[in-house]
């Protein structure tokens, strides 16, 4: 299961580098900021659910919490990527990589990582992986 679990998490960094690209190069010059990113956030995490659901019988979780296991590992790489790389590799400053936490500020980005550690779950309950086990 974890090869398979990188290897999704692999195509969600590809879907999101590519839908951070959209958002730079087309949402944000028309919408603007704030806006930009808000429907950029709501795609990525729309797109994360396709992608959990296209793959979660492949991914094969045994149980809800193997799932749940699953999405967190997940935002664990999606954090540590974030901070780790964006910072030491792409030379972005801290308080750059903090501005999508300001949930009051319009940026809803906590949105995407609330996708990432349900979707495993929500989606293996969709395709009705664990009917009937009794799991949370």
């Amino acid at each position: 299961m974890t090869a398979r679990m990188l290897a999704v998490w692999f195509a969600m960094l590809v879907v999101a580098s590519i839908n951070g690209g959209i958002r730079e190069a087309v949402l944000i010059p028309r919408l603007g900021e704030v806006a930009g990113r808000a429907v950029s956030s709501v795609t990525l995490s729309l797109l994360i659910l396709l992608l959990t659901y296209l793959t979660i019988e492949w991914l094969g979780p045994e149980s809800a919490r193997s799932a749940w296991f699953i999405g967190g590992v997940w935002v664990g790489l999606t954090l540590a990527f974030e901070f780790i790389a964006g910072h030491y590799l792409f030379g972005t400053p801290w308080e750059q990589l903090t501005e999508d936490y300001h949930v009051l500020r319009g940026r809803i980005w906590i949105l995407v990582l609330i996708t990432l550690v349900a979707a495993p779950r929500i989606c293996a309950a969709a395709r009705g992986l664990f009917a009937g086990a009794g799991t949370a």
